[in-house]
């Protein structure tokens, strides 16, 4: 069967490797395990720092994929059958593989209601659920949104649901600006055109937000650039995630507006996932517009290429695996 290799920085290819073997049961602590068979997958901000060749952690085969669904082929547990459809999160994204084992609550079921494109979401959903329960109640508040990538999308969509005044989009490229007013947002500022702090003084009637969420991460952040946009005795929200070292963060600055840091990772299987795949299932959330591009996993090079380097407004860039034909 077929993995993924990366095996220089900004390469990948895909390599023979062979099947994988279920044990007869489950290892201690595990109620169970499947065969995942993928057939439709994403790709994340947080694979590209492997496909970048970054020292942060090991690259393996099968770096890095974990947003996907497809069929259980085979178990050793009771929570799933030969042939239910899931959505998968494989361990430490080393999910490149035509087929792989994985333990059983790592996996949800999927919502028919909507295409499995869509339901495909509840992954970075979840991400984003899991991250605004952090926060205060939202309504009526004032929020800017730092990144509008495929995460701050979901960030806006999900801040309009839950009642937000205003929800501020504000990134370099205006391509992704277009795509912020269909997810939510009730304005957007370019970075690379306009003053943002000044720029969101005017929107919000002289007034800094009420909470500032950063959605970059991987050696891009603008760690200062939130600072700034912070109000005195603000809540600001780091979700992307960072390098290893954050040099020039001028903390003291974030410690004399007195602002509230809340980080955010690794969401709950058994409430955050399930909850946005309702959520999308409900059609309380419309994912359809970050949806920008589709390859078969033959392209899984141009795939990359087109993610990492946003071409054509590329937001949520989608692989079909060859069992996905089938």
């Amino acid at each position: 069967m077929l993995a993924g290799e990366m095996y220089a920085p900004g390469k990948i290819r895909l390599i023979e490797v062979p099947e994988p073997v279920l044990p007869p049961s489950p290892p201690a602590g595990c109620s169970g395990q499947i065969v995942f068979q993928p057939e439709t997958t994403c790709l994340c901000g947080s694979d590209l720092p492997y496909f970048g060749g970054s020292d942060e952690w090991p690259i393996e085969i099968g770096h890095s994929l974990h947003e996907m669904i497809g069929t259980v082929v085979a178990t050793n547990g009771d929570r799933w059958r030969a042939g239910d459809r899931v959505l998968a999160v494989p361990e430490m994204q080393q999910g490149l593989f035509e087929r792989f084992v994985l333990d059983e609550g790592r996996a949800i079921e999927v919502d028919r209601r909507v295409p499995e494109e869509q339901a495909l979401m509840a992954q970075p959903l979840g991400t984003a659920i899991f991250a605004l329960k952090k926060l205060p109640n939202m309504l009526d508040r004032t929020v800017a949104i730092v990144g509008q990538g495929p995460m701050g999308q979901l960030m806006n969509a999900c801040l309009r649901n839950l009642g937000a005044r205003e929800v501020v989009g504000i990134d370099l490229l205006e391509s992704r600006l277009r795509t912020s007013r269909l997810m939510g947002a009730t304005a957007t500022i370019c970075n690379a055109t306009e003053s943002p702090v000044e720029t969101l003084k005017e929107i919000l009637g002289g007034e800094l937000p009420d909470v500032v969420i950063e959605c970059v991460g991987h050696g891009h952040s603008p760690f200062n650039l939130c600072i700034d946009l912070c109000r005195r005795n603000g809540v600001l929200l780091f979700f992307g995630v960072p390098g290893p070292l954050v040099d020039g963060l001028r903390w003291r600055d974030l410690f004399f507006k007195n602002v509230t840091v809340h980080t955010s990772v690794n969401p709950d299987f058994q409430r955050d996932f399930p909850l946005a795949m309702r959520w999308i299932g409900e059609g309380r959330i419309d994912v359809g517009p970050m949806i920008t591009h589709r390859f078969p996993l033959a392209q899984i090079q141009q795939a990359f290429e087109t993610f990492r380097d946003k071409v054509d407004g590329a937001c949520k860039v989608l692989v079909d695996f060859p069992a996905k034909r089938a």
